[in-house]
């Protein structure tokens, strides 16, 4: 059996969850989202990211993480803002040992859907087929769920 946390990382509100796969089976475990301060400092909300993560982790005691790749973004800004919130969860998992795998979007759709130009909907279908029961917080942890199922389809535990 593996337990792998996938994360879907963003400055307003990252999301995590948490499955067991066990040869071709997956259970969930646990998903959430963390929501930093929004009338906080770019520090302080990046510091909420990297302690909430790390409370997932030491909580959950995950074997490997799964993360999607950075998207470019027409704006810039947004794009810098999902990296540094990126950096702030990849330094949590680092910080904790854990290895990390990174997947491409459109991968991680195709991977739980069958095809990647999947929207929102067809994946909450899916993560239900999948995840049957699972009471999931909200999108940021049905996609971060989504990034665990994939990672557990791409990256087979041995």
């Amino acid at each position: 059996m593996t337990l792998i946390l996938g994360l879907d990382p963003s400055l307003s509100c990252t999301g995590w969850g948490l499955i067991r796969v066990d040869g071709a089976r997956l259970s969930h475990i646990a998903n959430g989202q963390i929501a930093p301060p929004r009338d906080r400092g770019l520090p302080e909300r990046l510091a909420a990211l990297h302690a909430g993560v790390g409370r997932v982790i030491a909580l959950h005691r995950p074997e490997r993480a799964a993360c999607e790749e950075v998207f470019v973004n027409r704006n810039p800004q947004s794009t810098l803002k999902l990296a540094q919130a990126r950096g702030a969860v990849l330094a949590a998992c680092g910080a904790a040992g854990l290895p990390v795998s990174e997947h491409a979007a459109r991968l991680v759709k195709k991977a739980v859907v069958g095809t990647g130009a999947a929207e929102k909907p067809q994946i909450a279908a899916m993560l239900r087929v999948l995840l049957p029961g699972a009471d999931i917080s909200g999108p940021d942890a049905a996609d971060a769920l989504a990034v665990a199922i994939a990672d557990a389809h791409l990256r087979p535990p041995r």
